[in-house]
């Protein structure tokens, strides 16, 4: 299993802030053709509201869609609280 290798998430991902993240974390995915996984780091988050699980399944989708697996690690509580409140926690494990 390939790695794209493991990328921060920025300290605050707002809806201000998504749309960069996407580009910048859709740049990642172009970048690693050859990756099966792309793990990102979401301890950082520091803070965030909702879009920033718009941003994770938006990401997740486009993975799919390229035959990668995105991989998130260190979920802050709060966050998977409002998953859990959207009915997504599944999707982000």
């Amino acid at each position: 299993m390939a790695s794209a290798g493991v990328f921060a998430l920025p300290a605050t991902v707002t809806v201000h802030q998504v749309t960069a993240e996407l580009q910048r974390l859709g740049a990642v995915l172009d970048a690693s053709s050859a990756a099966t996984v792309l793990s990102l780091d979401a301890g950082t988050l520091q803070h965030f509201d909702s879009s920033v699980l718009a941003l994770l399944l938006q990401l997740r989708r486009q993975a799919q869609a390229r035959g990668v697996r995105v991989d998130v690690r260190d979920l802050p509580p709060r966050l998977v609280a409002l998953a859990r409140l959207y009915g997504v926690a599944d999707l982000l494990s």
